[in-house]
């Protein structure tokens, strides 16, 4: 059993004394068959500790490296409903919304985990992930948002239309 699946197992910890497995970034690092067996378990452990946050936030990042978008978004989701102030919850559930482009949500959760640091490390990751986020948006690589009415240029399609068909009509 690797060393991370032992800490996810194990009951849930102190603030102080939290470790989660940051080592599993690249889906191609674990095989297929391990990736299920370790997210079997990890809900397996969340079905007997419901309010474990911990172990919420590693199954949300075990779905992620599964390419399951959803069910890591919920996973993490629940993570930060449990413990609002745990800082992996917060961080891995910004980096989900950033990876999926949904940037301005990302950079929200972000300087929520910026706030939950405890330590320079913590620190350094959130100050990097936000730094990445303000970049992207920066250079408008995010998702667009449609909060200008259409009735406008729909209605300037609909006369330009209307003119051509009587134009050729006419003819």
């Amino acid at each position: 059993m690797p060393v991370e699946l032992q800490m996810v197992t194990s009951p849930p910890q102190a603030h102080e004394g939290r470790l989660l497995p940051l080592s599993w970034r690249d889906p191609h690092s674990l095989p297929r068959a391990e990736l299920a067996s370790c997210i079997a378990r990890l809900e397996q452990a969340c079905a007997e500790n419901p309010a474990s946050a911990d172990l919420r936030t590693c199954l949300g990042m075990a779905y992620a490296m599964n390419y399951e978008a959803y069910r890591s978004m919920d996973a993490l989701e629940a993570a930060v409903h449990i413990d609002p102030e745990h800082f992996f919850a917060r961080l891995k559930y910004s980096e989900l919304l950033y990876r999926l482009r949904a940037l301005p949500r990302a950079e929200q959760e972000t300087l929520k985990a910026v706030e939950l640091a405890r330590n320079g490390w913590e620190l350094s990751l959130a100050r990097k992930q936000l730094q990445e986020i303000r970049r992207l948006m920066r250079e408008g690589t995010q998702k667009p948002a449609w909060t200008k009415p259409l009735a406008a240029p729909a209605l300037g399609l609909l006369l330009l239309f209307i003119v051509l068909s009587l134009a050729v009509v006419l003819r």
